[in-house]
Formats: C-alpha cells, structure tokens, sequence
C-alpha cells in the first residue's frame, strides 16, 4: 500500500507558449461581436452542489462563467434543458458541460438529450463547433462494458470518443499534485504562483491517443486505491474531426470555481475552443503519460 505524505497541487516549470498559453486567459485578439457559450449542466443521477439552482436562481458554477462572460466579451446562455439539442446549434460558437449521467429527465427533472439531439451535438462539433467540458462530463454518456477496464475504440460511446476520456471513480477529496506536460521554457511560468487546492480528483480510462497532454495527475502518495496507478492525463485539448475539445478533471468544489488560476485554465480553453486562441496542438499522449491506460 502506498504510504500517505503531505499532498499538494503545484504546476512546475516552464510552458512554451507555442505549445499551451496558459498566461493568455481569454484571447488579448478577441475582436468584434461578441462569442456565444452554451453552458449545459443536466444531471442525471448524481448532482453536484455547484450546479443546483436554489430559489430559481443560476447556480454556483453558472454564475461563476456568466461573470466571467461579462468580463471577456463573451454571452452565456444557461440552461438544464436538453431540448436545446433539437434546436439550431449554429447560434453558439461552444458548448459547455457540466454534466452527469446518461441524459434522462433522472435526479434533476429537466428534460434529458434525445437520440436526435445527441447525435445533433457530435455533428456540430465534428464540423468545427468548440467543446469545453470540466469535471463529470467526463462521467456522462458511459461506454457498455466493465467500468473498471478500456474498452477498444471502436466500442466507447460516441460521445466518449469526442471528449476523450471517460469517468471511472474518485477517492476522497484532497489536494494532489498536477504537472505540466509541455516543451520546458526558461522563464515562461504558466501560472505564476503555482496552484495549492483541494478537490475530488477523478481516475479516468478510455483515452484518446489524439490528443495534447496539458496537465498531468501525479498519482504517487494519494490518499485511495483510485489512484494505485501510473500518471495520467488531468487536463487536455483534442481535435474531433474539424472541432475544438477542451476538458478538465477539476471543479467538483465550489472554492475551485472561484481560485483564479481554474478560471484563467477555463478562459484559455474557451478561448481556444471558440477559435480564437491560435495553438497548434503537439499529441503528446504517448510521451508525457505513457502507462495512462494501466488501471488501478
């Protein structure tokens, strides 16, 4: 059993900015009409306190990204209702989720994704429409078969495919350790002060090999049996088809929503989703987490 040590969340070294421009944020060319978001947080069987709506009101996660909308030229629509998959999808330049679960009506009440409005989302994104997904969109969509194993490509849910990884479990919260994976830049930090938080760190399978590596989970000395396994993917961008596809394992904690360094990883991804951050992606899955699809 892996002895337990004093854990933390600290981005190390240099990143070269032709490789992931984590100090960009929101894109400084950002010009014209505003960009549109649609932020999608539908739960099915399990839902997260940061995106329940009490008393009518948007939630933690939703009123954290409407406000930086504000702030970076960008419009935010926010809805539970997966319907908006049956309607024209061209009015929104990315689409965000924080989702859970299969798509049913299920824990929340909203009505779920259609087969039609399922297939209707790949499609946009496989023609050129951005993707930013955090934490359990990774655990929305299941592929058929054991959870605890990799499934071959060809039998991952579609959705699955798209997004790149897939939900397996999580252990407790705590705070862990994330690397940057990226060419080493003398002098080019990507976030300056490194990062010290807590949260629900997810041990995930299912990788897509196409894809750029931005932040690695440094396994060694966390606390759970989740993570009795080699460094794997916590952070990465991927091209689906002529689409843009961002995620992030983080955001189960409401205190994450707010730490500015979440925020500023969340604007560079949109940025990059909506197509206005320039990077040309190194798919460096094979080198910066080889062992990734050995499971606990």
């Amino acid at each position: 059993m892996i002895m337990n040590r004093r854990n933390y969340l600290h981005v190390m070294g240099g990143l070269a900015l032709a490789s992931w421009p984590f100090t960009e944020g929101w894109s400084k060319t950002t010009k014209g009409r505003k960009k549109n978001i649609l932020l999608f947080t539908k739960s099915s069987q399990y839902q997260h306190d940061v995106v329940k709506r009490k008393n009518g009101q948007l939630s933690h996660a939703e009123q954290v990204i409407t406000h930086l909308g504000k702030q970076n030229n960008f419009e935010v629509t926010a809805t539970k209702d997966g319907r908006i998959f049956d309607t024209d999808l061209d009015r929104y330049d990315a689409i965000f989720f924080f989702t859970q679960g299969d798509m049913t009506p299920g824990i929340d009440g909203h009505p779920g994704i259609s087969t039609k409005g399922k297939t209707a989302l790949l499609d946009a994104i496989e023609s050129g429409k951005g993707f930013v997904g955090t934490h359990c969109a990774s655990d929305t969509f299941h592929s058929q078969g054991a959870s605890d194993q990799n499934q071959p490509y060809d039998q991952r849910d579609p959705y699955i495919q798209m997004i790149g990884g897939e939900f397996i479990s999580h252990g407790p919260q705590q705070k862990g350790t994330l690397t940057v994976a990226a060419d080493q830049t003398p002098g080019i930090n990507p976030l300056k002060n490194g990062l010290d938080i807590v949260d629900e760190w997810y041990a995930l399978k299912n990788f897509s090999r196409d894809m750029q590596v931005i932040l690695v989970q440094d396994t060694r000395g966390m606390d759970g049996d989740d993570y009795l396994r080699p460094p794997y993917p916590q952070t990465w961008a991927r091209n689906h088809g002529k689409g843009r596809v961002f995620f992030t394992s983080m955001g189960h904690r409401e205190d994450v929503w707010t730490n500015p360094s979440f925020q500023q990883i969340l604007l560079s991804g949109l940025s990059w989703a909506v197509g206005d951050l320039k990077v040309s992606l190194n798919y460096n899955f094979k080198t910066a987490t080889p062992l990734a699809n050995q499971l606990a």
